[in-house]
């Protein structure tokens, strides 16, 4: 038994290590993860906040729940690929989520409320605003107008498996996923950071103490974050409708491989772009009036493209 211990803390060591290089594989355990809860989603608190499902994640020997909550993305045009469990030769291996122009692989694991095992149904980035699909997302719609309903876009499955592996979920990674995976990524932000710390400070989200039916399962944002409208895009066209490179894919997994754990790279924005100045009048110019300096305010938020709600393919509001 001592000899085991003493492995476990030598790979334990081994993957903090390996984790600090690549930033995605972060831990393994010999313990399976509970079932994802089945829970429901609060409502979209400011337009423009995309969600992020909830997910089991490790401290202190157990695993604790981090509830799904409303997050600011890391810039327009950008949404949220969630991190999963893989098992693989007796481990349970944790890859984190990141942000990109496409949703990637996440194990196929449903977490439910439009990440069902593959891409995300919730809603899409259109003209710089994000619309929400009504018919899996919870929005107040006197509050949020950037909405459509479309309710073929969502395929959730009675697979409540929170890992990928022998045991759990069997996805492999679609082509378009492989290509998504390839792309340049934004770990998670400070509120997401900050978001998984609070939940592991309550002993209700434990495990070993809810049962694996969390006390908390979704909030509408993070405690004690301020508000914050997406970064502005560096980018002139729509990722969603961008083209996907065509990069040699990657070998196949087998069906009990390690989760991808390619490094995460950080989406470096381009140089700005110098104008030329504008060509000098003529005539000289016309006495200036002293005045006040003018008080240069932040830009607004992003106004939601379009104020009404769409129907597709002949669908009624949810509710």
């Amino acid at each position: 038994m001592k000899k085991l211990t003493f492995l476990l803390l030598i790979l334990t060591a081994l993957l903090a290590e390996r984790t600090n290089s690549f930033a995605q594989v972060s831990v393994q355990i010999i313990v399976a993860p509970p079932l994802i809860p089945v829970y429901a989603q609060p409502a979209c608190p400011i337009d423009g906040y995309i969600w992020a499902p909830g997910y089991w994640a490790y401290d202190n020997d157990d695993y604790y729940w981090v509830p799904g909550v409303w997050i600011y993305p890391a810039q327009t045009g950008f949404l949220w690929t969630p991190g999963y469990w893989g098992y693989n030769d007796g481990y349970y291996g944790w890859s984190a989520g990141y942000w990109g122009p496409h949703i990637g692989y996440y194990g196929g694991v449903c977490y439910g409320h439009g990440y069902d095992g593959e891409g995300y149904s919730g809603g899409h980035w259109e003209g710089g605003a994000f619309r929400y699909n009504t018919s899996v997302t919870n929005v107040n719609t006197t509050v949020i107008h950037n909405t459509y309903v479309n309710r073929t876009e969502s395929h959730p499955t009675e697979n409540r498996s929170s890992f990928n592996g022998k045991g759990g979920t069997t996805a492999k990674p679609t082509a378009s996923e492989q290509s998504a995976m390839k792309e340049n990524h934004i770990p998670r932000n400070s509120a997401q950071l900050s978001h998984e710390q609070n939940a592991g400070k309550d002993k209700n989200q434990f495990a070993k103490v809810n049962k694996g039916q969390p006390a908390t399962a979704g909030i509408s944002k993070v405690a004690g974050i301020a508000d914050h409208a997406p970064a502005p895009a560096t980018h002139t066209k729509e990722p969603a409708s961008a083209p996907v490179r065509h990069d040699p894919a990657p070998a196949k997994q087998n069906a009990g491989s390690a989760p991808h754990n390619a490094p995460v790279q950080q989406h470096a924005a381009p140089p700005p772009q110098h104008s030329s100045p504008a060509p000098q009048h003529a005539t000289p110019p016309a006495p200036q009036q002293h005045t006040a300096p003018i008080q240069h305010e932040a830009p607004p938020a992003p106004h939601p493209a379009g104020g009404q709600e769409h129907e597709n393919q002949g669908e009624g509001h949810p509710r």
